[in-house]
């Protein structure tokens, strides 16, 4: 994929967050017939593919659970997340043209990741005009060295993320497609520890997950083990 000269890009500082991520996306996922930045009943829609509803969120469920639960009422949405498996980080010096050093993230997500914004959104996942569509991707992030950036990144901001590749696929139709994520080698009961070490992810990840697959009716509570909670299927 074709990346913008560092001219360019700094050039782009100040505007939207995720600007090319969400337009390279866009692109990927259209296909002819598609309309593109449609307004419907008061919201831009990304992509309109007939009676269906393809909408882009690169983060932040929270800030789309509002249009969500507008939309579900009258029409078919779908969700598209992208998951960053591999991210590589490009460093700006303060005018924006140079870049000081390159590295790649040592954080690798997975699918189970999407657990991290479902928490925003488990009552609309039960909607039956919803799917959700994961991707699994490598993005390149820059960041420029302007001091306004997070204390976390020591001042750095995140001025642009562009999509170098999509490796996967997988679309959630309905609440039971999510017991695909739920690892084969765990064994009936476990608890949130338990969860973690078949994930091999962090316990607060398995706690997401687990408080997202009881909202859906997927996970039940039948006990305790000591003090953690202990999770079966919820059998209906």
């Amino acid at each position: 994929m074709a990346s913008k000269s560092h001219s360019t890009l700094s050039n782009q500082i100040g505007t939207l967050k995720e600007k090319s991520l969400h337009a390279e996306l866009k692109d990927w996922l259209k296909i002819p017939g598609d309309k593109i930045e449609t307004p419907i009943d008061g919201y831009i829609i990304d992509i309109v593919r007939g009676e269906l509803l393809i909408e882009i969120q690169t983060q932040n469920f929270s800030s789309i659970r509002k249009k969500l639960e507008n939309l579900l009422k009258r029409y078919k949405v779908r969700l598209i997340y992208p998951i960053v498996q591999k991210k590589w980080i490009l460093y700006l010096d303060q005018t924006g043209t140079h870049v000081t050093r390159r590295r790649l993230s040592p954080k690798h997500n997975s699918y189970m990741n999407i657990f991290e914004e479902l928490i925003w959104i488990p009552h609309i996942i039960m909607n039956s005009n919803l799917s959700i569509e994961a991707l699994i991707v490598h993005v390149e992030e820059t960041r420029l060295n302007n001091g306004k950036g997070s204390w976390r990144r020591k001042g750095w901001s995140i001025v642009d993320r562009k999509l170098v590749n999509i490796l996967d696929q997988k679309r959630f139709n309905e609440p039971d497609d999510f017991l695909t994520l739920i690892p084969k080698n765990l064994r009936f009961p476990f608890t949130n520890f338990d969860l973690s070490k078949a994930l091999k992810k962090s316990i607060g990840l398995a706690r997401k997950m687990t408080y997202c697959l009881r909202k859906i009716n997927i996970l039940k509570v039948i006990g305790k083990k000591g003090k953690a909670f202990l999770y079966d299927l919820k059998l209906t």
